[in-house]
């Protein structure tokens, strides 16, 4: 295919050959296959960020271009002496490159970022693909990685929190864990939370500027012996929440796979409540097909596990509403 390409650009003039070549590019949601833009940290050994966004959303028949924040010799928990190259000024570079191709987006998806440039650069990114973009609609989901289990990761300083703070503000979708709820709203971490505090939680995250909110990992009082994930879309002014079995293992990258799903499933049309419900349902499963074949921790989440199944609306919702 690529050389019957090269042989019908070769017959063009430059000028036709330049036309074509964009044209090819910028194949669109009304074309083949939708397009998101992942911007996260690239680790060659333990499933997290990249190696858990690329699978996913490739599974679900969305094209997947990365833009890499950092490369990693492997995922930073469980591991020491790993390798670490920042990719901030590769970053401005491939956004560059991408821009004389003339490339558009379905979606920007943002995860793991290594520093308040960083935030910067994506900002100005998200800024100017909703600009290009072809029919003025423009998916921005952002997951704020900032920390987890009460604390905040290694490198997160204040100029990053307030960073991710405005960063926020130019999404459609956020995905924090509790804590990283918590970081944005200046709010004390606590070991549970009554039904009205989640809910307060969840339009104060609102307020920032996106429309759907989700908050994994909530600590929802009276139901300790389950993992929580309560959401919320401000336009409807409607709360929900799906609750799983909780198992005593925490692995790297469920979180990636979680923003990955609710990515690919808002593209493909699936409304919020079933996308949340789809995305919790997925990564419980693998989770606890990853505990129950004894991987290490530090190897991440066994993604490979649901991928044939990824894509496959529940037949029973499990989410309900909050009142």
């Amino acid at each position: 295919m690529r050389s019957i390409l090269k042989l019908a650009l070769s017959r063009m003039n430059p000028a036709q050959e330049k036309k074509e070549q964009l044209s090819i590019m910028n194949t669109q949601i009304t074309g083949i296959v939708q397009r998101v833009a992942a911007i996260h940290d690239l680790s060659g050994f333990g499933r997290s960020s990249l190696t858990v966004v690329l699978p996913v959303l490739s599974a679900m028949g969305i094209q997947v271009c990365p833009l890499p924040t950092a490369l990693l010799s492997t995922q930073t928990s469980g591991f020491n002496n790993y390798y670490f190259l920042d990719l901030t000024e590769s970053m401005k570079k491939i956004i560059s490159h991408w821009a004389t191709l003339g490339i558009r987006f379905n979606a920007v998806y943002s995860g793991f970022l290594g520093s308040s440039d960083q935030i910067s650069i994506v900002s100005d990114f998200i800024g100017d693909c909703r600009k290009n973009s072809e029919d003025g609609e423009l998916l921005v989901l952002i997951d704020p990685v900032l920390g987890d289990e009460g604390v905040p990761y290694g490198p997160v300083d204040k100029e990053m929190i307030d960073g991710m703070r405005k960063l926020v503000a130019k999404a459609d979708v956020i995905t924090p864990n509790y804590t990283e709820a918590a970081l944005l709203l200046k709010k004390p971490i606590k070991k549970s939370l009554q039904t009205e505090e989640i809910k307060e939680y969840l339009m104060h995250l609102a307020d920032l500027g996106p429309q759907k909110v989700v908050i994994t990992s909530t600590p929802v009082a009276g139901s300790e012996s389950l993992c929580s994930t309560c959401f919320y879309d401000k336009n409807t002014h409607l709360f929900w929440k799906v609750e799983s079995d909780y198992l005593p293992a925490a692995y790297p990258g469920t979180g990636d796979m979680f923003s990955s799903i609710v990515v690919g499933s808002l593209l493909r049309g699936t409304g919020f409540p079933d996308t949340v419900d789809q995305a919790v349902h997925s990564v419980y499963k693998a989770i606890q097909e990853t505990y129950l074949r004894n991987i290490p921790e530090r190897e991440g989440v066994l993604v490979e596990s649901v991928l044939d199944k990824i894509a496959e609306p529940l037949h029973n919702p499990s989410y309900e509403m909050i009142k």
